[in-house]
């Protein structure tokens, strides 16, 4: 039989501190996989490796400034062609301007023949036959007549279908009008933004 004598510990006492271990569970796993996985338009954001580093000299510098100039611009100029309205200049912003330019893009517009035509004018004008210049100026003013009405017919158009389309909100209607003849005066590929409907297409 043991005796306990006064202010001396036990074994089990004295081992008790070095016995008692952390249970809390470790949260971070091997392979440093302690962070949530990010979202795949963050990981696709990011750059696939380190960033370049610094311009050492200022031509480097210039030079970089004037590559991204030239991507940012090509970016803006592809969102213009592509119709995106965060690209576009503001006349040309909004479901109603758009409606506009489909309404002029799906019909064959007079206007859209006013240059081949007045090369043929200018071309017939200075023929030194008298027959063949006013012949030439017989048919630059009919053609202007024929844009005349075929413009009022567009217009009409373009007033009644936005009306309808667009009841609640208030127009310009003259200006949007306007628009549409301006846009209905230049040839198809030439027109900016690009037509995004067929010729003869319902809208």
């Amino acid at each position: 039989m043991k005796l306990r004598l006064p202010g001396r510990r036990t074994p089990a006492a004295e081992t008790a501190p070095d016995t008692a271990v952390d249970e809390t569970p470790q949260l971070v796993k091997a392979g440093g996989k302690g962070r949530p996985t990010p979202r795949r338009s963050e990981a696709q954001g990011r750059r696939p490796g380190p960033p370049p580093p610094p311009p050492t000299t200022r031509k480097e510098a210039y030079a970089r400034q004037r590559q991204q100039q030239a991507q940012r611009r090509a970016e803006t100029r592809a969102g213009m062609v592509r119709g995106d309205d965060s690209y576009l200049p503001a006349r040309d912003r909004g479901p109603v301007r758009k409606l506009v330019r489909d309404l002029v893009d799906t019909r064959r517009n007079a206007g859209s023949f006013f240059l081949p035509v007045a090369a043929l004018v200018l071309v017939g004008y200075f023929i030194p036959n008298p027959a063949v210049q006013n012949y030439t100026v017989f048919v630059w003013f009919l053609f202007f007549l024929v844009i005349i009405v075929d413009s009022v017919f567009l217009g009409r158009r373009i007033s009644r279908t936005v009306r309808q389309r667009f009841p609640e909100q208030p127009h310009r209607m003259k200006s949007l009008v306007w628009y549409g003849v301006s846009r209905a005066t230049m040839i198809r590929r030439w027109r900016f933004p690009k037509p995004e409907v067929a010729m003869g297409a319902q809208v």
